[in-house]
């Protein structure tokens, strides 16, 4: 049996968030998507900190981060992710309304995996994150899990 990784979805708006379930729900996706809210939470839950410090050993099969959160913006949180040697290698999804330049560059300067703008119409946002969650959550095959490279604390 394959052991499907969770998807890691940073959203600080509900409505997406909420869609972005019911998508996955309506294609099936066998994956579980765990929601958080601010990069703050985010953090924690990818470095295993606060409440998250007895969650699985396991590293989410792809973030998807939205880069437009309170506090720290998605970029800083992309940034801390590129920059940690035992989440460094997770592939990181950009999901956002966006059409910036600017933060379109930025994120490929950190090492972003793909840039997604989010489109207006609910029927083609919705089938955006249908082919966003196939595509990561059951196609792309993720680096090891950090937790099983060597040098992890926990591997």
């Amino acid at each position: 049996m394959v052991n499907l990784r969770p998807i890691l979805l940073i959203e600080s708006d509900e409505r997406h968030g909420a869609l972005t379930i019911a998508a996955f729900e309506e294609i099936a996706l066998a994956n579980s998507l765990v929601v958080t809210r601010d990069s703050g939470e985010a953090l924690e839950y990818l470095r295993r900190h606060g409440r998250y410090s007895e969650r699985a050993l396991e590293d989410p099969a792809v973030v998807l981060l939205d880069i437009e959160l309170p506090g720290h913006d998605g970029t800083a949180v992309l940034r801390e992710i590129r920059s940690d040697m035992h989440l460094r290698r997770l592939p990181v999804v950009v999901l956002t309304s966006s059409r910036e330049e600017h933060d379109l560059l930025a994120c490929y300067e950190l090492g972003v995996n793909a840039y997604v703008v989010k489109p207006a119409r609910f029927e083609d946002f919705i089938e955006v994150l249908k082919q966003v969650g196939l595509f990561w959550g059951a196609i792309n095959e993720p680096p090891p899990a950090a937790s099983l490279c060597p040098g992890h604390p926990a591997g």
